[in-house]
């Protein structure tokens, strides 16, 4: 039986998005983390930052400003390697401070272009960071891709939460599976005196994943390190291998794995002291 996706997705085994309905959640924070995660697992991964309009993993993976893709047969782009993960974005074709003002359809066409023309190889995952909303590259994604499911990040804020219900209902609309649920920012530990408090509302996160019949896949507090880490172009899976956000997006790993009918490692228990 032939293959009936585009030449250029031939080869990848799982297409994930990960999407927010709002900016600001710590979707991209997710995407990269989660995507190493999956590379120390032994998995091959790429990533395709589809935030036509605000790309932000070259950044977070350390990729020099002005740094261009290669390209090949005149047809295809080559992802840059980063950490042992291949990745795609604009920000690799486009001048660092020059801005999309483009209409939907033209940022629609872009991400066509990066998805289909980009010379992915052999992926076990290919995870997809997508921009804010459930506008045309959403749906330019899901039509032009055979997307085994998304990822839902969310904060526990009541106005992240109905931005995300919107996220979740239009991935229902093009029948792609919801996998689950992670919410960042669950709570803030103070760094003088530990007190743990949830400044942006509790259980938000588990709610949302009962009320669509899904799983709360992974929650993460809102952390400095982990903010300084992406900033500084080593996210938090290089940076702090040992360190209790790191074993949180391992298991987050491990989840999508199994859901999506792969085998997961086997995860210690491991108790981390971040005194």
């Amino acid at each position: 039986m032939t293959d009936s996706r585009p030449e250029g997705l031939q080869q990848i085994k799982h297409i994930v998005a990960v999407a927010s309905g709002k900016g600001g959640v710590g979707k991209s924070t997710t995407t990269v983390n989660l995507a190493l995660a999956m590379a120390q697992a032994g998995h091959k991964v790429g990533v395709l930052d589809a935030d036509i309009y605000g790309p932000s993993q070259g950044l977070m993976l350390g990729i020099a400003e002005g740094t261009h893709p290669e390209t090949m047969d005149e047809k295809w782009f080559v992802p840059i390697d980063a950490y042992g993960i291949k990745v795609m974005s604009m920000a690799f074709l486009v001048d660092a401070n020059a801005p999309m003002v483009w209409r939907g359809p033209m940022a629609a066409g872009a991400l066509q272009q990066m998805l289909l023309q980009t010379q992915w190889g052999e992926l076990d995952y290919l995870f997809v960071d997508m921009p804010p909303g459930t506008g045309d590259i959403q749906l330019t994604l899901c039509q032009k891709a055979q997307v085994s499911g998304s990822v839902i990040v969310t904060t526990p804020q009541d106005l992240a939460l109905l931005d995300a219900r919107k996220g979740i209902e239009m991935f229902n609309k093009v029948n792609v599976p919801v996998l689950g649920v992670v919410e960042n920012m669950s709570t803030h530990v103070c760094s003088s005196c530990n007190h743990e408090e949830a400044i942006f509302g509790a259980g938000g996160g588990a709610a949302l994943a009962q009320q669509y019949g899904t799983d709360l896949l992974a929650s993460l507090p809102l952390s400095m390190a982990i903010r300084q880490q992406v900033d500084g172009g080593k996210p938090t899976v290089v940076a702090s291998p040992q360190a209790a956000a790191t074993q949180t997006y391992k298991r987050l790993a491990n989840a999508l794995v199994l859901k999506l009918g792969g085998i997961a490692q086997v995860m210690p228990n491991i108790s981390i002291d971040e005194d």
